[in-house]
């Protein structure tokens, strides 16, 4: 099998990879729409009414030709979608870039997708550039945030007027996979990032503004595991999976905090939510047998442990977690066979869900 530079200077344009993955979002009516990568596009399902159970049959929302996505919710629960396109490239390789697209109500259709381009002049090393984390500030600019050809950090961000600033290179090297980007109440921005021997963590230092200097930690992590959640106002915690295994949290400046688990590939999904009138931090992975786990525990007590349970429902993608209209969690999970399930919180104490429904 080639590997990624050689693929990159080949004669032959390699096969696109598969767009993987599965989000869910919450729109202004209250309304869940699930988003699954099938032939064409998107499948997309959305609930009838807020709050469901029941759930309208799936339509597509055609996509370009994309390797990865991101997905993400302004304060107006306008989606944002970034995706890195790549397309073969005459003469062989690949040209590659980034792409950004906005739906604007639930179930309506997904606005032009256009072109934020590629920082890169040479043809191999742009035929590298990484899979974009989206977010969107309070005030409503976007931030695309991808590693470079380089194994170096880019950002691209939106400008209050709607036109897009430069990419901006955070200089650094020898990144691996996707960044974890979180936007605080404050209004600043998060980046932290892992490499093969360390973290590196990037804090604005004022919403609009600067990065300041890199933070650099020795600690692993296990490639494609990262994600993050506010725990309090201002500050993060990032969770990932411990290369020898086992979840682990940890917060900039502390020390790693174990939480246990056994987590197969992929990232976690992390969510906080009201649990008997307790602050409660959720998290959901694709364990080591394949099926979707999930774990609750106190926010910020990590010392405590968290309980986690075994779904035994398949999982191919890492699960996607929200609250539905009526504040309960919800988690969709798509199978190898491509099946797309979800599963409500119950009204009683503690966190129980219910059946699973095939959707």
């Amino acid at each position: 099998m080639l590997g990624q530079d050689a693929r990159a200077t080949s004669k032959v344009a390699p096969e696109t990879p598969v767009l993987r993955g599965i989000w869910l979002t919450r729109g202004k009516d209250g309304r869940l729409t699930v988003y699954v990568p099938g032939e064409g596009g998107l499948r997309r399902w959305t609930e009838t009414t807020p709050g469901g159970p029941e759930w309208d049959a799936p339509d597509l929302v055609p996509l370009p030709e994309l390797t990865h996505l991101s997905v993400t919710q302004n304060t107006h629960a306008y989606v944002h979608f970034a995706g890195r396109r790549e397309r073969p490239a005459d003469g062989g390789g690949v040209t590659v870039d980034i792409v950004h697209a906005i739906q604007y109500q639930t179930g309506r259709p997904v606005a032009a997708w256009h072109s934020l381009g590629n920082p890169h002049k040479e043809a191999d090393v742009g035929a590298r550039f990484g899979d974009p984390t989206v977010v969107v500030t309070e005030s409503g600019e976007v931030h695309i945030v991808v590693r470079n050809g380089r194994g170096g950090m880019m950002v691209r961000r939106e400008r209050a007027d709607g036109k897009w600033r430069g990419w901006e290179d955070l200089r650094c090297t020898r990144i691996k996979e996707v960044p974890a980007v979180v936007v605080l109440a404050t209004g600043c921005l998060e980046i932290f990032a892992a490499t093969h021997k360390e973290t590196l963590h990037w804090a604005q230092e004022k919403p609009g503004g600067g990065w300041g200097d890199v933070r650099r930690s020795p600690v692993t992590v296990r490639p494609g595991s990262l994600a993050v959640l506010e725990t309090a106002p201002g500050r993060a915690t990032y969770y990932w999976t411990d290369p020898e295994g086992g979840v682990v949290a940890y917060r900039e400046g502390g020390d790693r905090m174990p939480l246990g688990g056994e987590p197969g590939d992929g990232a976690h999904a992390a969510i906080r939510t009201d649990l008997d009138g307790i602050d409660c931090t959720v998290l959901a992975h694709r364990g080591a047998n394949g099926t979707a786990v999930v774990g609750a525990g106190v926010t910020e007590n990590e010392a405590n442990g968290l309980w986690w349970s075994d779904t035994g429902v398949p999982s191919r993608e890492t699960p996607a977690l929200k609250h539905d209209a009526r504040g309960r969690v919800v988690m969709a999970v798509a199978g190898e066979d491509g099946t797309v399930r979800v599963s409500r919180q119950t009204d009683g104490p503690g966190l129980s869900f219910e059946p699973w429904r095939a959707l």
